[in-house]
């Protein structure tokens, strides 16, 4: 077995330990230098070659900012891309089949995005001798005969256009600007910039400045200008975030009409339904978050997700996780019966030129309401309006009290200062706190309370502020898109805990979210909204999971049916038997046959 040992220059703070690392460290003490500090209260260098892997300094450190794994032997020559001393190492590298759509599925901080960086030419990959890199000649020789040696050399050689969609979108605002139609037209080099964002339905906003669009709209907005490059390698990291199904849907058309012979397209993708939608081939990135990925063979759509969510690579005769990813067919809850908590009267508000009118409804003790509809038709303005309007005259007549709230907004990038530990500090009781205990190790918060919240990526600080609003005592949650920028395995750990702390503390959850799996996964009833987008939205009352499916995805006429071997929800392709099957029956979603 091959060392590896990761530190995470972020997390490690020298000068307010008593380096710990060194002092404990068997080798050091045995006269080895196996962790030095050079500059005066710089971070340390742990000798790989003379660590004997005991991992004490990783128990040892207060900071929680150092990893020690083994790695098989032979993959130290699949080695592929090291950032420098005790940095994050990839090893393989991916094939990206030209004329077709390859997505690449995996655990955040395993090195997607490094693979993309590297696909789009930002990163010249060191073969994992950061001290003397190696050339591009030498780095296409370790590729010899692989289908990404052609792809990068034609990239390196400029003979290949690389256009690549950012993750965060968000940060758009910050470097362009003029109107949504100024920057269409600007990036426009093939005459199909404007058909393209009617497609995904721009045209409306094509008057609006930039610094005032919502996420989904910054997100639409980035796909429709990639998709009017004349480019022969796309990459689009991340596209679902902050797009309701429709719109997710629309981005798929989009995607797959970029496919010809001469081009090649690469998606990185959380949302498993999306995934396999659009997607010809699937490689999974697998490994240890932070530490080190291990890039798989390209498999088809169907096979790779179904061994991501497995945790096995047959092929490889390799397991890279303890229990796989399991979804259970059942049939849509039936209403709780438990005490009214929360319940609220039919309303309207108008905010600007839109208007929201919305039906009566209540919530029970113990009981996730899911909400689900269109970006830009009200459903955030819901959930603040509840939350304003908690006073005695709204609630149930059995509860006397002032409800406390909590709530998880949509975007957090400016939520929270100061270190992570203080903001997730408090001790709820036991069986709750076992819950937030659980949450907080999937959503890997553990490694980084130490960290300030200025230092954290989006996706660390939707974990965050997810792990906050769950751990607060309130009567109430609001969680707003709780699974932007998490990864497949951190939505189902979100999704468990939401359902587990509802049902514990006996109180009620409303959330806001478009990934169709988790809100069913986690939800007792759904508020549908429906409407023109910008102008009007209109709620439902509170209904069943069936009607609430079926009344929502009829609108979208989309149809999911049941992976054979998963049982993981599948979008039917339009017009196929199954989906026929389905719409003849009412059923869009629950009651599916299975797949043959």
């Amino acid at each position: 077995m091959a060392r590896l040992a990761v530190l995470e220059k972020k997390s490690c703070r020298p000068k307010d330990c008593g380096h710990e690392c060194r002092k404990y460290c068997p080798m050091v003490r045995s006269n080895l230098d196996a962790v030095t500090f050079g500059e005066p209260e710089g971070a340390p260098t742990i000798s790989e070659a003379i660590c004997s892997g005991c991992g004490i300094c990783v128990k040892k450190c207060p900071f929680k900012a150092i990893s020690v794994v083994n790695v098989a032997e032979e993959l130290q020559a699949e080695s592929f891309h090291r950032y420098g001393a005790n940095g994050f190492k990839l090893f393989r590298f991916v094939s990206p089949q030209q004329g077709a759509v390859t997505g690449i599925l995996g655990m955040n901080g395993t090195g997607k995005t490094t693979v993309m960086r590297i696909l789009a030419g930002e990163v010249l990959p060191n073969l994992g001798n950061f001290e003397e890199p190696p050339s591009r000649e030498e780095v296409l020789r370790f590729l010899r005969g692989s289908v990404s040696q052609t792809l990068l050399e034609r990239v390196w050689s400029g003979k290949s256009r690389v256009v690549l969609k950012p993750q965060y979108v968000d940060r758009i605002p910050r470097a362009v600007r003029g109107t949504v139609g100024e920057v269409v037209e600007r990036n426009d080099e093939g005459g199909s910039g404007r058909a393209i964002a009617g497609s995904l339905g721009l045209s409306e906003i094509w008057d609006r400045s930039v610094e005032v669009l919502s996420g989904g709209e910054l997100q639409r907005l980035a796909i429709a200008v990639a998709c009017s490059k004349q480019a022969d390698f796309f990459l689009f990291d991340e596209p679902s975030s902050f797009l309701d199904v429709e719109q997710r849907l629309s981005v798929c058309k989009a995607i797959r009409g970029l496919c010809g012979e001469d081009r090649t397209v690469v998606v990185v993708e959380h949302d498993l339904a999306m995934l396999d939608y659009v997607c010809d081939y699937v490689s999974i990135i697998y490994g240890q978050p932070g530490t080190y990925g291990i890039v798989s063979e390209t498999m088809s759509s169907r096979t790779g997700i179904n061994t991501y969510l497995n945790g096995y690579i047959r092929s490889e005769n390799v397991l890279f996780r303890d229990e796989p990813i399991v979804f259970r067919e059942r049939p849509p809850p039936a209403p709780k019966e438990g005490q009214p908590l929360f319940s609220w009267e039919p309303g309207e508000v108008s905010l600007g030129g839109f208007t929201l009118t919305y039906s009566g409804g209540e919530v029970s003790e113990g009981e996730v309401v899911g909400i689900i509809g269109p970006n830009g038709i009200g459903k955030t303005t819901f959930v603040k309006l509840l939350a304003e309007k908690l006073a005695p005259s709204f609630f149930s007549r059995k509860r006397s009290r002032n409800l406390a709230i909590s709530y998880k907004p949509q975007y957090v990038s400016e939520l929270f200062t100061g270190r992570v530990g203080e903001i997730l500090s408090e001790k709820p009781g036991s069986e709750v706190g076992a819950i937030l205990s659980s949450l907080v190790r999937h959503l890997k918060l553990d490694r980084l309370l130490e960290r300030d919240c200025e230092s954290l990526s989006g996706g660390e600080l939707q974990a965050v502020a997810i792990a906050y609003a769950l751990s607060k005592e309130a009567d109430l949650y609001f969680l707003d898109e709780p699974c932007a920028y998490l990864d497949v395995e951190q939505r189902m750990a979100v999704a468990r805990a939401t359902r587990r702390l509802t049902e514990a503390r006996g109180v009620s959850t409303f959330v806001v979210e478009h990934d169709v799996v988790a809100i069913d996964f986690m939800s007792d009833g759904l508020v549908v909204f429906e409407g023109e987008p910008g102008k009007r939205g209109n709620a439902t009352s509170r209904l069943d999971m069936r009607s609430g499916m079926n009344a929502f995805l009829s609108g979208r006429d989309v149809t999911f049916r049941r992976d054979a071997d998963t049982r993981r929800p599948r979008i039917n392709k339009p017009g196929s038997k199954a989906d026929k099957a389905q719409k003849l029956i009412g059923e869009f979603y629950y009651g599916a046959e299975p797949e043959g």
